[in-house]
């Protein structure tokens, strides 16, 4: 069959034939595979970078996607661990991994927003006890998880929404999707660290994909800056696009009411993450996202990995 494959970590994935898989117990089911989305989590597959990475080659990159099973079934499924990902002609799941979809469900929209609507709804659901009412405050609001951390904070009842991220257009688009107030993440880190203070004083959920020197500073100033420095703030880390470590000052932990968690991989179990996917697979369904995808065919795979890096639309990848 024909995949994505991934034969050095310094280069794109190729399409080539790679080896049918075959299901070898009763809980696997070989499925064709109908949409893929490129993510981040999956360009960090593909090079190596995740810490989930074994560095074991070649492999198929795809963490999760749309396939259409012998039975006719259509499901959304997540992958493990492995070899064999989403971008190929077939895949092998455990159906247990997997939710059948109803038919008349869009395979793309559902591939493109799936994963990015997970990291935040995953973040509100299962890491907080998150209630109707709160404020939120979204570093990195503007990438494609961030603009749908607006959109299911929004569902979920956030009275406040703090959207925080660099590219201005972007970033002035988010209030369109439900975004309160917004705050530009460029300039100088101490500049930016005034702003997201003086917009974030009573916010009660940070959903962080940024992290680095600009979450360092943030988080001084949000917890320094808050009317009420008593009043509960938990700071959620799901992203790094900044930077892979922050040097949290002990005085941010000390001067307010602050937790700060993680919500990803291995902090969420699979059957807590299972369990959101039907309601999530229902909102992106019945339209309650907007969702920004661009289809191109898996044998362009080379050209979607450029694009993927560079672009605001979330790239699928279909036969």
């Amino acid at each position: 069959m024909k995949a994505a494959v991934v034969s050095s970590f310094d280069t794109a994935p190729r399409y080539e034939e790679f080896p049918q898989p075959e299901a070898r117990g009763p809980e696997q089911l070989v499925v064709d595979v109908v949409a893929a989305g490129v993510h981040p989590r999956v360009l960090s597959q593909a090079d190596g970078s995740h810490y989930t990475s074994t560095d074991e080659l070649p492999l198929v990159p795809g963490i999760d996607g749309v396939g259409r099973g012998a039975d006719g079934e259509l499901r959304y499924f997540i992958l493990p661990d492995s070899t064999l990902g989403a971008m190929a002609e077939r895949t092998l799941i455990d159906a247990r991994r997997s939710i059948v979809l109803p038919e008349g469900t869009d395979p793309v929209a559902v591939a493109a927003a799936m994963n990015p609507a997970m990291s935040s709804w995953i973040a509100l659901r299962r890491r907080v006890t998150f209630e109707p009412g709160q404020n939120v405050l979204i570093l990195g609001a503007t990438g494609n998880a961030g603009r749908l951390a607006v959109q299911v904070a929004k569902l979920f009842g956030a009275r406040r929404i703090v959207a925080a991220g660099r590219d201005a257009d972007r970033l002035a688009a988010l209030r369109a999707l439900g975004a309160t107030d917004t705050v530009s993440l460029a300039g100088p880190a101490d500049e930016v660290a005034a702003r997201l203070g003086a917009a974030s004083s009573d916010v009660d959920v940070v959903i962080d994909y940024v992290w680095g020197d600009t979450t360092a500073a943030a988080m001084v100033a949000v917890a320094t800056d808050r009317s009420d420095r008593g009043r509960p703030l938990t700071w959620i880390e799901v992203g790094s696009v900044a930077g892979r470590t922050a040097a949290i000052p002990s005085a941010a932990l000390r001067a307010a009411r602050l937790q700060l968690v993680g919500s990803g991989q291995g902090s969420v179990s699979t059957r807590d993450i299972l369990a959101e996917l039907p309601a999530i697979a229902e909102a992106i369904t019945a339209g309650a996202f907007a969702v920004d995808a661009r289809v191109i065919r898996l044998s362009e795979v080379e050209s979607a990995w450029g694009a993927a890096a560079n672009s605001a639309e979330r790239i699928v990848l279909v036969p």
